[in-house]
């Protein structure tokens, strides 16, 4: 019994200390792919048109970010993974961009 309610706290603990976690990470990611665009627009793999395109997706995601996290309680498993599936899915489109050789 005693084992099963210090699991309990450490499991919860973890989870509680992870979330502040998982929010830099995804503030990192989308400075991350904000440097990525600008670094095609500014060595010309990225057009006008792509840049613009890319740039509405990411405002987008982080309007989408701020409305979850104002629903209360922070980002739910479900928030977080809709939000990370739609930053990889982002990555994967700035890199197809900046390799398509549009720019250039």
């Amino acid at each position: 019994m005693k084992l099963a309610r210090l699991a309990t706290i450490v499991s919860l603990g973890l989870t509680l200390s992870s979330a502040p976690a998982f929010a830099q990470n995804i503030n990192k990611r989308q400075a991350r792919q904000q440097h990525r665009i600008a670094e095609g627009i500014e060595n010309g793999s990225l057009t006008p048109r792509e840049s613009a395109q890319l740039e509405r997706q990411e405002a987008r995601i982080a309007s989408l970010e701020a409305k979850d996290r104002r629903s209360g309680g922070g980002l739910s498993p479900k928030e977080r993974a809709e939000l990370n599936r739609l930053l990889n899915s982002e990555s994967h489109k700035i890199y197809r961009q900046k390799h398509d050789n549009h720019g250039k």
